[in-house]
């Protein structure tokens, strides 16, 4: 896990370009989610996605501001970052999810790298702010084969760092690194258009050309960089097995969308403090958050009922490879009731309902080390552990608090230290299925499911407040964008 962490952190490290990084060290979430281009319903296809809690199928700068945590590293951007998944198109035809580096199957997630670069253009343009409510995107997803559009020119992949090219690598290479620069030129009205493309330009030229004039006003340049690791898949013809989750096996397709969430005052400090190759600029002019065990357990329950990882019979939402040059075509009405939005459930949200059948109620993710135990009064570990054993176990033992680790691990205490405590709002890293019911969750790498025995009135689980936040907060979004039409 370890060595897998510091390679993410070394593909983040910032080119000499780079005026300051906003470095995600994890992601929320993979889900057919995207609340640019299908607010309020399952997207085409699925996306990774980075940034601050407060993404939602439907939301806005006041629920993105609103974020209880962020998977990336600075503490005043709660901005949302994304791009499309990518899978590899196996012999038999079914697709398995690539993991991204950083990825460990064991809770951790990989994530991207953002960069936020200085072009003031010619005339030295004043750099703005993104303004609150901003959101755009780049790219083309439906797009198989080169295009003299300048938009296709600022997307490519690096096979083993070299390239950049347009499409997909068509050689053998142990890393796929996807990038897009997004447009800087803005026409400084709209905060979105109706392609979410219309309302922001390129430059002319290059990303350190003039602004047209129509789009006058010179935004931040921001470039994203996702970085895929190939070890281990078969390159088994002539043709590269790889396919984004839009049905792309071309690589032209690749997209990038943005939703800010900046504290505006402290995006403007960055601006006007980070000149290029300002040394430790991050540092000295944000606030952030350098235990990126903390940007882990920032994450969000799915609120889709399909698999988006793993070993898939097709990609979700439908979408059939394709190869070029023509243009792929949509898939129309694939969004069957079992992949409708729903409320996070129990299963999703990492906890067992054992309020009435066993006495304790579910408190939340918190963390653990195996140095100094967060529970210390007594412990079990088998390959038969479940939730109701763990509790079973610490009843035995007269504790208050059970706790569960790493699949097969029982923890069993009296006190629960505030500083490893679960966060308000906060999901946390439980994440691996429980060695004796692969249904239930044991915690994680580092990370205690904590159950805490119910003591007079009502018992609630944690979590399940945690869920009806979520679903109030889609429910009060979704009714003000059906309000402003």
């Amino acid at each position: 896990m370890k060595t897998l962490l510091v390679g993410l952190v070394a593909s983040l490290a910032a080119p000499v370009s780079g005026t300051f990084v906003v470095k995600c060290y994890s992601r929320l979430i993979d889900e057919r989610a995207d609340p640019i281009v299908n607010p309020g319903a399952p997207a085409s296809h699925v996306h990774v996605i980075a940034g601050g809690s407060g993404f939602n199928f439907s939301m806005d700068y006041n629920q993105a501001r609103a974020s209880k945590c962020s998977t990336c590293n600075i503490k005043e951007d709660l901005s949302n970052y994304w791009t499309p998944k990518l899978y590899y198109h196996a012999k038999n035809g079914s697709f398995i999810s690539v993991p991204i580096m950083g990825d460990d199957g064991y809770g951790n997630m990989g994530g991207m790298a953002i960069y936020y670069n200085h072009h003031r253009g010619p005339n030295n343009d004043v750099i703005h702010p993104f303004p609150p409510g901003f959101r755009m995107l780049a790219g083309t997803s439906d797009r198989r084969a080169p295009s003299t559009d300048v938009g296709a020119s600022n997307t490519g992949h690096l096979c083993d760092g070299q390239g950049p090219t347009e499409n997909l690598p068509t050689t053998k290479c142990s890393q796929i690194r996807s990038q897009i620069n997004m447009p800087s030129c803005w026409d400084g009205k709209n905060l979105d258009s109706a392609d979410h493309k219309s309302h922001m330009s390129y430059p002319i030229g290059d990303m350190s050309g003039p602004c047209p004039s129509t789009h006058p006003v010179r935004l931040m340049s921001i470039f994203y960089e996702v970085t895929y690791s190939l070890v281990g898949f078969e390159w088994y013809s002539d043709q590269q097995p790889f396919v984004y989750s839009n049905g792309d096996a071309t690589g032209y397709g690749f997209h990038g969308d943005f939703v800010n969430g900046w504290d505006t005052a402290a995006l403007q400090r960055g601006i006007d403090n980070c000149a290029t190759g300002v040394p430790n600029c991050e540092a000295q002019n944000f606030d952030l958050i350098t235990d990126q065990g903390v940007t882990q357990e920032c994450k969000l329950p799915a609120q889709l009922n399909e698999p988006v990882s793993g070993v898939l019979a097709e990609l979700p939402g439908c979408n059939a490879v394709s190869y070029g040059p023509a243009s792929a075509t949509p898939m129309e009405n694939c969004n069957p009731a079992s992949t409708k939005i729903v409320a996070a459930t129990a299963a999703s949200l990492g906890y067992v309902d054992v309020t009435s059948s066993k006495g304790f109620k579910y408190i939340g993710c918190g963390t653990d080390n195996p140095g100094s135990r967060t529970l210390t009064v007594a412990q079990i570990s088998n390959d038969q552990m479940t939730v109701e054993n763990c509790i079973d176990f610490c009843k035995s033992k007269g504790t208050t608090y059970a706790g569960l680790e790493y699949m097969g691990e029982c923890y069993c205490g009296n006190t629960l230290p505030a500083d490893r405590a679960p966060v308000a709002g906060v999901l946390g890293n439980c994440n691996m299925k429980c060695r004796g019911n692969s249904n239930e969750i044991c915690g994680g790498a580092a990370a205690i499911s904590l159950y805490q025995a119910c003591t007079g009135g009502a018992c609630t689980n944690s979590a399940k407040r945690m869920a009806r936040r979520l679903a109030g907060a889609h429910h009060a979004v979704a009714m003000g964008l059906m309000h402003s039409h």
